[in-house]
């Protein structure tokens, strides 16, 4: 049996609207349909119409009436027997175009499952969005007890592997920006919630390459990842080899990080880009 491993942070109770989140002067029609459109690509499974309005606290009639319109365009489509509604082709067909902004998934694959195969880890890419780490493309080891996150799934960036790689990596103010609007929550016993520790971790990572996530979002799973770098020098994605604790064990951890970051370079060469000094 696969050890799936879930990497949304799940709210608890009620989330707030969208009329919450927009300011005076914007398209209220348009925040409320994107909301929706972004709640059920969180949710793999559909979601009725009765669930949707209450967690985006928006009338039934309101909900309806926005998934007819995306029905018709393709954006979500509905399981009509279940009564349960999920994302659509076109979604994915425009939600695909960042990826195509640049070459950095078909480029960095390659590289991927030869760091699989010579470590026998799962493999992940992910990036950051609105201070969060987003999943974008994944190779699985073939180990039976292995770590499985959804592409799109999202991580915190201070208890991940590629969110500790990346922000080793960023200027000092965004750093201070992305920590004073996410917060350092606690996930697990060893989540770092700690600003002056999380500050000496990255110190560490910047000195080795590599950043260790050691059961802080999930207990029993270890990570380590490293920077991927544009042609400007600044942290683009970054790859991390995730799994138990079991195998990715300390005297293995200096291997698998320069294992990690060896092909972090590669990715990073081939995207024509460059690690700073």
């Amino acid at each position: 049996m696969t050890n799936q491993v879930t990497n949304i942070a799940r709210k608890r109770g009620r989330p707030p609207g969208p009329n919450n989140r927009a300011g005076d002067g914007k398209n209220q029609s348009l925040i409320r349909a994107l909301t929706l459109l972004e709640r059920l690509s969180e949710t793999p499974t559909g979601l009725n119409l009765t669930d949707l309005s209450y967690q985006l606290g928006m009338p039934a009639a309101t909900v309806h009436r926005l998934l007819s319109t995306f029905e018709e365009l393709d954006f979500v489509e509905q399981d009509a027997e279940q009564g349960l509604w999920f994302v659509g082709l076109k979604a994915f067909t425009v939600g695909n175009a960042f990826l195509n902004r640049r070459d950095l998934v078909s480029s960095a694959r390659p590289h991927m499952h030869a760091l699989v195969e010579q470590c026998g880890e799962t493999v992940n890419l992910g990036v950051i969005d609105n201070g969060e780490v987003v999943f974008i493309s994944q190779v699985e080891s073939q180990e039976v007890m292995r770590m499985i996150a959804r592409l799109g799934s999202r991580s915190p960036i201070h208890a991940s592997g590629v969110g500790k790689a990346l922000l080793a990596n960023m200027p000092e103010q965004r750093v201070a920006t992305i920590l004073q609007q996410r917060g350092l929550a606690r996930y697990t016993d060893h989540t770092i919630d700690n600003l002056t520790q999380l500050r000496e971790e990255l110190e560490q990572v910047r000195k080795l390459g590599y950043a260790l996530d050691d059961e802080e979002h999930a207990v029993g799973l270890r990570c380590v990842a490293a920077a991927i770098f544009d042609e400007n020098g600044q942290a683009l994605a970054a790859i991390s080899l995730s799994g138990p604790k079991a195998r990715i064990v300390d005297k293995r951890l200096s291997e698998f990080g320069n294992a990690v970051r060896q092909t972090a370079d590669e990715i990073t060469q081939a995207l024509g880009g460059y690690r700073p000094a």
